[in-house]
């Protein structure tokens, strides 16, 4: 990022920041002067499109990362990019990288990651010097994916996921990003007991207060899971009881295919009941990577799935993004059969853009 251009943006950031803390207060509606003030910005004309227009919580942090960068980040470094590379003479590769591989994309990371600070330096350092703002997910708590399995790992302790997303906030630094912290966190309780629950909870609360303390121009979203999952109550009280109030907002639809009407609609039920109960909402975003045809009912790598909106800001929510890589598997299921989460398969990422 051009450094003069770095400094404007943190100055109109703070400046924007002090206005809210004198004209906003939690309760105050989204329609009022005070809010209307505050969306001078691209960034914040934006979030007024993922925000129930109810009583929105301050800001968790001064900056806006979407107007200190010039777009979206492409990680150069997909699975879609590696394999598009690495087979130019495939019928399916032209398709694959210029549908897929160039989309702005989020990277996951967690214990395959290395030193974990290393990496999410290296990937912001990357973008920042782009001028690119990065999508990154934290995929790496305790007890990861306890209740559903395919994606089962993890850190090794509690202990082991504070250090762990301490130095995934302090690699960040005080560059711009966008991070999904912990995809199917609060959904995955169907098996869990209380005790868990309030560690796993705990893990959160602990990791959105690295976030606020290392990395300050980051907008944090916590998952929320998706429509199928839990009810909007549900959803807003295991939010607020794992730190929401310190987040930026949540995602939903993370490796999920529900439509982004569908999703639209939870998000705005999550945050009534998040102000009814509360006094306060949240801008979402949504993983539109791979929601073009909607949900079936299934979840784990289903036929007849299509690529869907990709990544921008507004559209019905804050933004809409692509998290989960299309093409990537769900696990050893569906028409993965035989894969391992995570692993691309082309045939299903060619399929994916054309939606059969």
């Amino acid at each position: 990022m051009n450094p003069l251009k770095r400094l404007g943006m943190r100055r109109a950031s703070v400046v924007g920041l002090l206005a809210a803390t004198v004209l906003v207060t939690p309760g105050t509606a989204t329609g009022s002067p005070a809010v209307a003030a505050q969306a001078s910005t691209p960034g914040a004309q934006a979030a007024q499109s993922g925000r129930y227009s109810g009583a929105a919580a301050p800001s968790a942090h001064a900056a806006d990362p979407t107007t200190m960068t010039n777009g979206f980040y492409v990680d150069p470094d997909s699975s879609a990019k590696r394999w598009a590379a690495a087979n130019p003479g495939d019928g399916r590769a032209a398709a694959i990288n210029a549908s897929i591989a160039n989309t702005p994309m989020a990277r996951w990371f967690g214990s395959w990651s290395g030193t974990i600070g290393t990496a999410t330096g290296a990937y912001v350092g990357a973008a920042d010097h782009a001028d690119k703002l990065p999508l990154l997910v934290a995929y790496n708590i305790y007890n990861r994916d306890y209740c559903g399995g395919h994606s089962a790992g993890g850190a090794a302790s509690p202990s082991a996921y504070a250090n762990w997303i301490a130095q995934f906030a302090g690699g960040i630094g005080t560059r711009p990003a966008v991070v999904v912290l912990e995809p199917d966190s609060l959904g995955d309780y169907g098996c869990m007991t209380q005790g868990q629950i309030d560690e796993r909870e705990a893990m959160l609360t602990n990791a959105l207060a690295q976030f606020s303390r290392q990395a300050p121009n980051t907008w944090v979203y916590m998952d929320a899971g998706n429509p199928g999952w839990a009810s909007p109550a549900t959803m807003a009280r295991r939010l607020h009881e794992a730190g929401l109030r310190q987040a930026h907002g949540f995602s939903l639809n993370v490796s999920n295919y529900f439509t982004t009407a569908e999703n639209t609609a939870f998000g705005n039920a999550v945050n009534s009941e998040l102000a009814a109960r509360y006094g306060y909402t949240k801008p979402f975003v949504v993983d539109t990577s791979r929601n073009g045809n909607g949900s079936n009912g299934q979840w784990c790598n289903p036929a007849g799935r299509r690529t869907g909106t990709p990544t921008r800001t507004g559209g019905g929510a804050e933004m809409l993004l692509w998290i989960k890589t299309p093409g990537e598997s769900d696990g050893n299921c569906g028409v993965g059969a035989g894969s391992t989460a995570g692993q691309f398969l082309p045939e299903v990422a060619y399929k994916m853009i054309y939606g059969y």
